[in-house]
């Protein structure tokens, strides 16, 4: 039988792969809760941007790269992904500064149904009475989530769409996962240098900084925005847009165990009916895709 989606096995291990990464992330940004988010995320797409114009070259990827910044259609669709992928960046720097990682974890709970009602709304994916429990069961988990922390802040929301948005866009968008992050940084490469730069001249930066290790992390922070943006971006156009929606619970689940055994945030039974019900719906999608495998009977041949 040929499948819809004949690559979704490596597509959920890269994508997985990447929320994997995003959920131990947060320890990172620790380091440099010196610096402000925004200046942050500047750091990022210029480094970033760097990085992976090097990558380009490495690969050979320079005249792929030139015709996606041809095609005009194409390049306003990364011009918008790397505007929501900004300020999604922006955003859950903040939460980390000012210790809001339960809001930005809320958030990316939030994010999975934003994809699922995309994938069945405007992509016309078809959607299972299984995928439809484990939707509600996820739906209770955030509410548990939602409940717990007693309203549902900006950041929650904001985080959902953005990144949300992010995934269908580079979902429709048919270019190399790399070569298509390379075009999102360099268009604002322009942009935070000239920020950079301003910031130098005036002493007011965090960059150069008298601490080594401070310049070491914000140049650090292009490879480490880079690498698991790539592999979620490959894995998107791999999977249906529901079955991604799920794989982004794993993201959010790290980082909420990061919180409580690493950096000793209280684990509440609210925290712990959140993981249930979240699990129990990734259990179920995990269920459908045994079943539906188990269901096709190949013909044999005498």
């Amino acid at each position: 039988m040929t499948s819809d989606h004949p690559h979704e096995k490596s597509g959920i291990l890269l994508a997985g792969g990447a929320y994997a990464i995003w959920g131990v992330v947060p320890l990172y940004w620790q380091f440099l809760v010196s610096v402000p988010p925004f200046e942050i995320t500047v750091h990022r797409v210029f480094w970033c941007a760097l990085f992976c114009t090097a990558v380009m070259f490495g690969r050979g990827r320079f005249g792929a790269v030139l015709a996606i910044a041809r095609a005009p259609r194409m390049l306003a669709a990364l011009a918008l992904s790397s505007v929501l992928i900004s300020v999604n960046w922006t955003v859950f720097i903040y939460s980390v500064s000012s210790h809001q990682l339960v809001d930005s974890a809320l958030g990316y709970y939030l994010t999975p149904l934003v994809s699922i009602v995309l994938g069945v709304t405007v992509l016309g994916e078809k959607i299972s009475p299984m995928r439809i429990a484990a939707i509600g069961l996820a739906s209770v988990a955030v509410a548990i989530q939602a409940a717990n922390v007693g309203h549902l802040p900006w950041i929650a929301p904001v985080l959902a769409l953005t990144f949300g948005f992010y995934g269908y866009v580079r979902k429709l968008t048919p270019v190399d996962s790399l070569d298509g992050l390379t075009v999102e940084t360099v268009l604002l490469f322009p942009l935070t240098a000239v920020l950079i730069g301003f910031w130098a001249m005036r002493g007011t930066g965090a960059f150069p900084s008298p601490h080594w290790n401070i310049d070491a992390l914000l140049i650090f922070a292009g490879p480490l925005t880079a690498v698991p943006l790539s592999m979620f971006a490959a894995g998107a156009r791999r999977v249906r847009l529901t079955t991604l929606g799920f794989l982004q619970y794993v993201s959010p689940t790290i980082t909420l165990l990061v919180a409580t055994l690493l950096l000793h945030e209280t684990f509440t039974l609210a925290d712990a009916l959140t993981f249930a019900f979240v699990w129990s719906g990734i259990a179920l999608l995990s269920l459908e895709g045994r079943f539906r495998r188990e269901a096709v009977v190949e013909p044999v041949e005498l």
